[in-house]
């Protein structure tokens, strides 16, 4: 019953904390039943020999006795919090761990298995759901099923008819909550997909609140979003109804079992069969008889919102991967990066060709760039290379190695990208420069920032360094979040950098310190420049011309322009359209 044998081998360390938990827990149980035996059999003795029966000896050993056993369950109740802890935190800690590490085999295609928002709510709210699903309704599973055995074989001494009511009645709160479960799976599954769309529609609303202010469309989407909270509502209604009605069933159950054995030893006490102490003994552990399972019930409802959420976890970890015939024999890059792309073609749906045909040589020390019109395939090249993506036909060479047989951690290792999207963290400067070598010293981080041309811009800051740059950078401008992206990258010296349009959509300043940056550093490096601005490229050593997805020329700026091609077209066209610009 909700025992996710899947789920349990995953979290194969919390399997030992659950086991003690069960230990201490049943350990208590036992404490609690002999020092309700001992309390009965001295009624017992009262009842039997009167008050003259009882002496010293007869008060102060069961008393020493039953004072053991609560020092026995009142460590066995602190260990029970302690290991019933640490079997969810390991479990926690374990899930995060393998979703963290399967995003980043996905790399940039997760979002096709869930959206952003959809995984940061599954792996915090989610995850932390799971933490009842192993730190009790694990434990408490195996120890409800332990503790009516248990409490039969010791009543079973006192009265075996009102035991064996006991344990007859029992089993009737697995059933019930079996029964429950099957609506309330079909119910939390729609909780978890309305609360998913809900949290994706607000992140969304408030990321895009400006565009929304300006287009004049934000009552529009808030009336959305209150439909989809409605909606939440109601599902939420419905999870409570039935958490509600369910425990109410159990009650029944639990109520009504202890009820009828009680009522078996009462009509064998007033037959004379059972004596005043027996009967105590009786009433006293027949609730004990149900608790736990009521317990379980209790805690069925949470661990079942758990269960759903562990069905979204393993929808990210089932997610399809590139397979990959990685060469584990490389272990490392010693030259400098050399790229050559050889008759590649690649489509994203399998239908429309992206790129086409194409061949390229990238080459260590000056740059080399791709142009082209947007939507030409230039950025698609470059997540190629990245190897974002498996080639449809052709080959990717490294240092003249396959890609595909390259690990990816290797890649990533020698090469670096500046885009546009380069994310710069919440946090301080030195935050953000540290990403790209965590023990830099502090005359690597000066280096870095005057080879970004940013050390100018932190010398006028009055926490220089130690300034926070706020979320996704909001405290800075493009220009200078991009060149906080170059110093990053420096700092991380990587052996090919690629700068995919890394100046677009900055001021001029910026542009012209980063360009400055980067023919520095082509000095040493490989570095591929994609740019649409065809006035920085002037000076690469190669410059490839790409139209909807093919290579139409190759060349030096001097070569292509004689050429009079269609790179000659485009320049003349920015030029015209510069000249405009300063006119107007």
């Amino acid at each position: 019953m909700m025992i996710n044998k899947r789920l349990i081998n995953l979290c194969s360390q919390s399997k030992k904390y659950i086991g003690l938990t069960i230990l201490v827990n049943w350990l208590a149980i036992i404490c609690n039943i002999i020092i309700i035996f001992l309390v009965g059999q001295f009624i017992n003795k009262v009842y039997m020999g009167g008050l003259t029966s009882i002496n010293m000896e007869s008060i102060l050993k069961p008393g020493i006795i039953i004072v053991i056993l609560l020092t026995i369950r009142f460590i066995s109740n602190i260990l029970y919090a302690k290991f019933s802890n640490l079997a969810s935190a390991e479990a926690r800690s374990t899930l995060r761990e393998l979703v963290y590490k399967k995003l980043l085999r996905l790399g940039t295609g997760y979002s096709s298995v869930e959206s952003t928002s959809s995984i940061v709510q599954v792996m915090v709210e989610g995850v932390e759901q799971l933490e009842i699903y192993f730190g009790k309704y694990l434990p408490q599973f195996f120890y409800s099923l332990l503790v009516p055995v248990t409490l039969f074989v010791f009543m079973s001494f006192v009265s075996f008819k009102a035991a064996l009511v006991f344990i007859l009645s029992v089993p009737l709160i697995p059933v019930s909550i079996i029964a429950i479960m099957k609506i309330a799976k079909r119910i939390l599954k729609d909780y978890w997909k309305s609360y998913s769309d809900l949290g994706g529609s607000f992140l969304e609303n408030l990321q895009g609140l400006t565009t929304l202010k300006v287009f004049d469309i934000d009552e529009e989407r808030h009336d959305k979003m209150n439909v989809e909270a409605e909606k939440f509502r109601k599902i939420t209604m419905k999870v409570l109804s039935m958490q509600l009605n369910s425990i109410t069933i159990m009650d029944l159950v639990a109520f009504g079992g202890a009820a009828l054995g009680t009522i078996v030893a009462l009509i064998q006490f007033s037959n004379g069969d059972l004596l005043p102490g027996s009967l105590l003994i009786v009433i006293l552990l027949s609730s004990e008889f149900f608790i736990p399972l009521r317990l379980l019930g209790s805690y069925f409802h949470i661990a079942m919102n758990g269960m759903a959420a562990s069905d979204r976890i393993f929808g990210i970890l089932d997610a399809k991967e590139r397979e990959k015939a990685v060469d584990n024999s490389i272990k490392e890059i010693k030259d400098d990066i050399n790229i050559s792309l050889k008759n590649v073609t690649f489509s994203y749906d399998g239908e429309r060709e992206v790129v086409k045909d194409v061949n390229m040589e990238i080459t260590p020390k000056g740059i080399v760039a791709i142009v082209g019109e947007s939507g030409s395939g230039k950025s698609t090249i470059a997540s190629i290379i990245l190897n974002n993506h498996k080639v449809n036909k052709g080959q990717v060479l490294l240092n003249s190695k396959d890609i595909e047989n390259l690990d990816s951690n290797l890649i990533y290792e020698n090469i670096a990208l500046i885009s546009t999207n380069s994310y710069i963290f919440n946090g301080s400067i030195l935050d953000n420069l540290l990403v790209g070598k965590k023990d830099a010293t502090t005359e690597e981080i000066n280096e870095a920032l005057k080879v970004s041309r940013l050390d100018s811009f932190i010398e006028g800051l009055k926490d220089k360094l130690n300034t926070n740059v706020g979320e996704a950078g909001s405290a800075l401008s493009g220009g200078q979040k991009q060149r906080l992206a170059l110093a990053r990258a420096i700092l991380a010296n990587r052996k090919m950098i690629i700068f995919d349009e890394a100046t677009s959509n900055i001021d001029v300043e910026s542009e012209e310190a980063i360009w400055e940056a980067i023919y520095e550093l082509s000095k040493d490096k490989t570095i591929l420049v994609i740019s649409h601005r065809l006035a920085n490229v002037k000076e690469a050593k190669n410059i490839y011309v790409m139209n909807k997805g093919s290579l139409v020329e190759e060349g030096t700026h001097n070569e292509l322009m004689k050429a009079e091609g269609y790179y000659s077209n485009m320049v003349n066209k920015q030029n015209e359209l510069e000249e405009i610009r300063e006119v107007c």
